[in-house]
């Protein structure tokens, strides 16, 4: 088993790339083969800031893009940018903000509470799913 690992390693040593470089070859495919359109992002989204904010109840200026592909790592990744106005612990609202959401495999994959510059000139709609949200 070990020397069929070295022969390939070697083999492919020949054909001129490194390892390292196939294996970040292989990354990049990999990264974009992730990048299935996330068709359920309204109520994926939806689901996840019920369970991640502290009262999810009363949000105001709720506004959502459309997912678009964006350069995140290696490579691009649907990500789509919300922006709301939560209700405070203490009863105020904090003002609206904007967060921006990662999609990999059509699936939420992580939510960033600061969107920086990626959603500097996205499109918003208004998201009533989200101002309508309960416990």
């Amino acid at each position: 088993m070990r020397r069929s690992v070295v022969l390939l390693a070697l083999a492919l040593m020949s054909c001129g790339k490194t390892l390292d470089e196939l294996s970040k070859d292989q990354r990049k495919v990999d990264w974009a083969a992730a990048n299935v359109y996330p068709a359920d992002y309204r109520r994926e989204l939806i689901a996840y800031l019920r369970t991640y904010l502290n009262d999810p109840t009363g949000i105001r200026e709720a506004a959502i893009s459309e997912p678009a592909l964006k350069p995140i790592g290696v490579g691009d990744r649907y990500v789509v940018c919300v922006r709301f106005n939560p209700k405070r612990s203490g009863g105020g609202y904090a003002g609206p903000k904007d967060h921006l959401v990662i999609y990999a495999g059509g699936k939420l994959e992580r939510y960033l509470e600061t969107a920086g510059e990626s959603c500097k000139d996205v499109a918003y709609a208004a998201f009533p799913e989200l101002e309508a949200l309960t416990r």
